[in-house]
């Protein structure tokens, strides 16, 4: 990864869990910095929140305009057209980013991969192959990229990791069917998903929800 993450660490210790959290198209490692506050984790928690910044590339979709991208989006249909090499890519850029945590002393069954709408879909792609044991997978107003490779490409250290889906019910930008599809996917592959709807909800994150993502965290870190 071209650019050095932003880091914000909770608590009062060294860190002894971290969240890598990608941002969405767009956007940049900054996006959800202002989040952390917000879950109103329990203070005894030390963890280390890792906000990476996509790399700058053209856009289809948006006329080729360079910005920052996961991966290439090339129809709104989002899905129809993926950008399998793009994916793969950032793929392997999130998990090289999970290597160095635990090289700095994180376990990995410490860790939880976060992302909101083509972050969201970069750590399901990764975090269920990653060949150790996560914490959890939290993807929010996202979907299940490359969904007909999961089966051959699955990791079973991952298998009963929990997952956390979150999706508006007004999301103009990755329609909620998609997700619905994504989420019986992944139940039919045997993961065990926790889902909520935030009825008239567009393509971003809520107050209820930020709450229900705090204690999820607190509960998969315990």
């Amino acid at each position: 990864m071209a650019e050095e993450p932003l880091v914000v660490e909770t608590g009062v210790h060294a860190p002894d869990a971290c969240v890598i959290w990608l941002h969405g198209l767009g956007a940049d490692g900054h996006d959800f910095e202002p989040i952390v506050p917000e879950l109103r984790l329990d203070p005894g928690f030390n963890i280390r929140f890792v906000f990476p910044h996509a790399p700058m590339m053209p856009v289809t979709i948006n006329q080729g305009f360079v910005m920052r991208a996961w991966y290439d989006i090339r129809s709104a249909d989002i899905d129809a057209e993926p950008d399998e090499k793009g994916i793969r890519a950032s793929s392997a850029l999130l998990c090289d980013l999970i290597d160095g945590e635990i090289a700095a002393g994180i376990a990995p069954e410490k860790i939880v991969l976060a992302g909101f709408s083509q972050g969201g879909a970069i750590v399901l792609q990764a975090g269920l192959r990653y060949e150790k044991q996560l914490a959890g997978i939290m993807a929010l107003s996202t979907y299940l990229p490359l969904a007909d490779c999961l089966g051959n490409e699955k990791s079973e250290a991952n298998g009963n990791t929990p997952i956390f889906l979150a999706h508006g019910s007004a999301d103009p930008v990755v329609p909620v069917d998609l997700a619905y599809l994504s989420q019986k996917v992944l139940e039919r592959e045997g993961y065990s998903v926790e889902w909520h709807e935030y009825q008239g909800m567009a393509h971003g994150v809520s107050e209820q929800e930020i709450f229900h993502l705090g204690e999820w965290l607190e509960k998969v870190l315990m």
